[in-house]
């Protein structure tokens, strides 16, 4: 399910009433690749729901720069919707998901060990009784590693097709 997060956090209030655990995990996932795909089976495992709150394509912009995203937020959304151990995904304007964490209230939020200090939201998911973890990620796997790798091979040279 995509939808943004009032939706999600209505869909996570009923799995939380019926005593399910929810995770939450966020990032730009821009170029979803293999690093992505390991962070998300592990956030899953450690519970009933997983939600992936995505940066909207001007958040990335000004954190990344005007070259990115590469892939549009309404296609990351979707393959990220894709994935069996997805159940929700939504998205956030903000540099951060703060608001989105704050709203849809997850159990547990979880993020790559890139992130170990200073984990946005984390007083506030300890603060209600939630759980917060750092996961470790599969060395060189990035999507920034994936583009300097392109651009390495191919440079700006372009091929037309005729």
């Amino acid at each position: 399910m995509v939808a943004p997060p009032d939706a999600v956090a209505a869909c996570v209030q009923k799995l939380q009433s019926a005593g399910k655990t929810v995770v939450f995990t966020n990032g730009c996932f821009d170029i979803l690749h293999s690093g992505h795909i390991d962070l998300l089976r592990r956030a899953r495992a450690l519970g009933d729901a997983l939600v992936v709150a995505i940066n909207s394509d001007s958040s990335i912009a000004r954190i990344k720069g005007s070259n990115r995203p590469i892939v549009p937020q309404h296609e990351r959304a979707e393959l990220l919707d894709g994935l069996e151990v997805v159940d929700f995904v939504s998205w956030f304007e903000d540099d951060t998901p703060l608001q989105a964490i704050l709203t849809i209230h997850p159990d547990v939020l979880v993020k790559g060990a890139d992130w170990t200090d200073n984990i946005v939201g984390q007083r506030e998911v300890e603060g209600w009784g939630g759980k917060v973890l750092s996961l470790p990620l599969i060395e060189g796997s990035s999507t920034t590693g994936i583009v300097e790798r392109v651009l390495a091979r191919y440079g700006n040279t372009r091929k037309t097709n005729s």
